[in-house]
C-alpha cells in the first residue's frame, strides 16, 4: 500500500518532532483525524505531560490531551528510534536569530541529523519551520540523499509552513489552509495526502522554496506595516495627535486599508525573526531589502521610546527612573497566551534595569519567567500578586500587553501613573493626565 493510500484510509502513523506551540497542536489534531500520532522532544518534561494527560501550554486544553490519550493514538517520547515505525515526519523545530541577526539553523540541522539515521523507504518528512528559501532543498533533502535515499522515489521531503495563531479562538491547527511544496511532483503529491488527511484546506506550490517564501511574506507584510503605523504614532504623538482615533477614523473606509496597531515592540517567535530570513537569504543574490530592513530598524526602537516616554512623565511627576518602582503588566508578547518568545516586555526590563528601576511584572498568564535563549537574567522572577496595595504601591505601571484579566477599573482607581503601550485604557475613566499613551 502506498503511503498516500495509508494516508487516505487513516493506516498511517504521523510523528512531530518539537511539541512546542507549533508541534503540540499539530500531533492533537493528527490524533483527532484518527492517526497513530507520535510526539518527539529532546525535553523530556514535555512527553511525560502529555503521558499524563497533561497540556504544557495555557491555551491548549487539558481536556484536548487526555482526550487523544484515552483514545490509544497518541504516543510520546524522547526516543527518536521510533521514527523507523512511522510514515511521515514532521518537523517544529524553532529557527531563530543570532547575535547578529542571521539566522541559525543549528535546530532544524541537528533535528535532521537525529531524525535521518531512522528513516525507512516510503516514509515522508516534512519541515513546517520558517525558515528562508532553499533550505528545504539545500539543508534537508541533500541530509537525505547523502543518507543512500533518492527523493521524491524513496523518500518524500516536503515543505508546509506553520501558520498557528496561539490564543486565537477562530482558528485551530486544522481550520487555517495548509500550504505545501515539494522537492519533485512525487514529494508534493505525499505532502498534500498528509496535510488533507487532516486539514480542512491544503494549498500545493510548485517548489519548497515557494512555500518558504510565502510565510516569510505573510510575516513580512504585517512587520512593514506595523513598523509604519509604530512611526507614525511617534510622529502623531510629538503632533498631538492619537493615532488610535486616527486608525479608528481610517478604518471606516471599506476599501484599500487595513488597519495595523502599535505597540512597545514585535513579539512571538516569527515577526520580529522572519523578515530577517529573507534580508539574510536576499544578500546571497546581490539584493539589499532596504524596506524590510527599515520597518525591522523602527519596531526594534519601540521599547526605548515607551522608556522614553515613561522619563519624560516621571520627570514631570518631580521622580527619576533611577529607585521609582516600576511594574510591567503583560510578559507574554500577546494578549491571554503565555507565549514569551521574543516579548518585548523583556527589552522593557532590560531598559528600564539599565536605568537603575526597581521592577516588578504581572502576568497572569506567566507566573514564573521560564527559560529564555536572550534573557536569562529573568529566569525564576515571579509575578507580582494583583492587589490594591501592590498597584498603589508603583510609581509607574506601563502596560505592555492588554490581557483581558487585567481589571482596568481597579487599575484606573490605584494607580498614579499609567504608560498605555496598547490604547488599554480608552474606555476606562481615567484622572486627567493618569494615563500617558506611548
Amino acid at each position: 500500500m502506498s503511503v498516500t493510500q495509508k494516508f487516505a484510509e487513516r493506516r498511517a502513523a504521523v510523528g512531530v518532532v518539537g511539541l512546542g506551540y507549533v508541534g503540540l497542536p499539530l500531533l492533537l489534531a493528527y490524533a483527532k483525524a484518527g492517526f497513530r500520532a507520535v510526539g518527539i522532544d529532546i525535553d523530556p518534561a514535555k512527553p511525560a505531560a502529555l503521558l499524563a494527560g497533561r497540556s504544557y501550554i495555557k491555551h491548549i486544553p487539558g481536556e484536548q490531551v487526555a482526550a487523544a490519550l484515552a483514545s490509544g493514538l497518541l504516543e510520546a517520547t524522547t526516543d527518536f528510534a521510533v521514527i523507523a515505525g512511522l510514515d511521515a515526519i514532521i518537523l517544529c523545530v524553532p529557527t531563530p536569530l543570532d547575535q547578529h541577526f542571521e539566522p541559525d539553523l543549528s535546530y532544524v540541522t541537528d533535528t535532521v541529523d537525529a531524525v535521518v539515521p531512522h528513516l525507512k523507504a516510503g516514509q515522508v518528512l516534512s519541515l513546517e519551520s520558517t525558515t528562508y528559501p532553499g533550505t528545504t532543498d539545500e539543508e534537508v533533502a541533500t541530509r537525505v540523499e547523502k543518507a543512500g535515499f533518492t527523493v521524491g522515489r524513496d523518500l518524500h521531503v516536503v515543505y508546509s509552513p506553520e501558520r498557528e495563531d496561539p490564543g486565537n479562538p477562530k482558528f485551530t491547527a486544522t481550520n487555517i489552509p495548509k500550504v505545501v511544496g515539494g522537492i519533485t511532483p512525487a514529494c508534493l503529491e505525499a505532502g498534500v495526502a498528509l496535510y488533507e488527511a487532516a486539514f480542512e484546506t491544503v494549498v500545493p506550490v510548485s517548489s519548497c522554496k515557494v512555500a518558504e517564501l510565502t510565510k516569510l511574506l505573510e510575516n513580512i507584510y504585517r512587520a512593514v506595516n506595523i513598523g509604519l503605523v509604530n512611526e507614525l504614532k511617534i510622529a502623531a504623538d510629538r503632533m498631538g495627535i492619537d493615532i488610535w482615533e486616527v486608525i479608528r477614523a481610517a478604518s471606516t473606509k471599506p476599501f484599500g486599508f487595513t488597519p495595523f496597531y502599535p505597540g512597545p515592540g514585535l513579539g512571538g517567535h516569527c515577526i520580529p525573526i522572519d523578515p530577517f530570513y529573507l534580508t539574510w537569504k536576499a544578500r546571497e543574490y546581490g539584493v539589499h531589502t532596504r524596506f524590510i530592513e527599515l520597518a525591522g530598524e523602527v519596531n526594534r526602537a519601540m521599547p526605548d521610546y515607551v522608556i522614553h516616554r515613561a522619563m519624560e512623565a516621571l520627570n514631570s511627576r518631580g521622580k527619576p527612573v533611577k529607585g521609582s518602582r516600576i511594574l510591567l503588566l503583560g510578559l507574554a508578547y500577546k494578549a491571554n497566551v503565555d507565549d514569551m518568545r521574543e516579548s518585548p516586555t523583556f527589552a522593557l526590563l532590560d531598559g528600564f534595569k539599565r536605568l537603575g528601576a526597581e521592577l516588578s511584572y504581572h502576568d497572569p498568564h506567566v507566573p514564573v519567567v521560564g527559560p529564555t535563549r536572550e534573557h536569562i537574567d529573568w529566569a525564576g522572577h515571579r509575578s507580582l500578586d494583583w492587589t490594591a496595595e501592590n498597584l498603589r504601591a508603583q510609581d509607574c505601571i506601563v502596560i505592555s500587553t492588554h490581557h483581558a484579566a487585567f481589571d482596568l477599573d481597579q487599575l484606573a482607581a490605584c494607580a498614579d501613573l499609567i504608560i498605555d503601550t496598547r490604547n488599554a485604557m480608552a474606555t476606562t475613566a481615567t484622572r486627567v493626565g493618569q494615563v500617558v499613551k506611548a
